[in-house]
């Protein structure tokens, strides 16, 4: 199943019917590019991709990482054209949704448009969340509020939310978050060496061993943490 959504099982073969299965995205690979003309909503079965945006100076500005069951493309509804591009970061399945076909069969069935509100909702909820990180000022509190949004979301999805891969580079965190590469080596260094959490595989799978600490390094608001699903400490 693409979708993550609960319809009867004849609406869920109406949704199967416009739904474009392709070969897999190889690491490197797009989805799309930035100024291509909006055509598709994708979702991640496998993998991770990631978005980003030129700047004038020809600049990588990443915007996000998306993990499997989720969207991308979302944030083009309002556009004719993908204000960013989308690469894949890992061998990655996906299901390609034309819009087209999507908004006529919404159109026919109240409860796919219902639940497809509430699922963009929700995604959109979820980057403005990690927007909040730019705001924080220390490098630890970025890291720590990225780590615990990471795991908030593979446990959402039926992973673990303590032991997951980081299919992203240090330099794409380190952009996403608006750090240098080194602040980023440093902090996960720091992390390691204060038990929060355990690195193996040239530093890519993290096993955090101190949850509560991590949280509390993180300095989530009260909204953040009930939209994460992270109690108080």
């Amino acid at each position: 199943m693409c979708l993550p959504l609960a319809l009867s099982h004849d609406d869920m073969d109406a949704l199967d019917a416009i739904i474009k299965r392709g070969r897999p995205v190889q690491k490197g690979e797009h989805l799309f590019y930035q100024g291509d003309e909006f055509k598709s909503v994708f979702a991640v079965r496998t993998g991770t991709v990631k978005t980003y945006t030129l700047t004038n100076e020809g600049e990588e500005q990443i915007t996000g990482f998306h993990l499997a069951s989720e969207l991308v493309g979302l944030e083009s509804y309002d556009s004719i054209t993908y204000p960013a591009s989308a690469k894949a970061l890992e061998t990655t399945n996906v299901c390609e949704i034309p819009v087209d076909r999507l908004d006529e069969l919404s159109g026919k069935m109240p409860e796919l448009r219902r639940q497809l509100m509430r699922l963009m909702s929700k995604e959109l909820r979820e980057e403005q969340q990690m927007m909040l990180l730019l705001s924080k000022k220390s490098a630890e509190e970025r890291i720590a509020s990225f780590l615990i949004n990471l795991a908030a979301r593979f446990k959402r999805r039926g992973f673990s939310g303590t032991s997951f891969r980081l299919t992203m580079s240090r330099a794409d965190i380190a952009n996403y978050l608006g750090l240098a590469v080194e602040t980023v080596s440093r902090v996960f260094t720091r992390f390691q060496k204060q038990g929060l959490l355990e690195a193996t595989g040239s530093a890519k799978d993290i096993v955090i061993s101190n949850f509560d600490e991590l949280t509390n390094i993180a300095s989530l608001a009260e909204c953040e943490r009930i939209e994460l699903g992270v109690e108080a400490g």
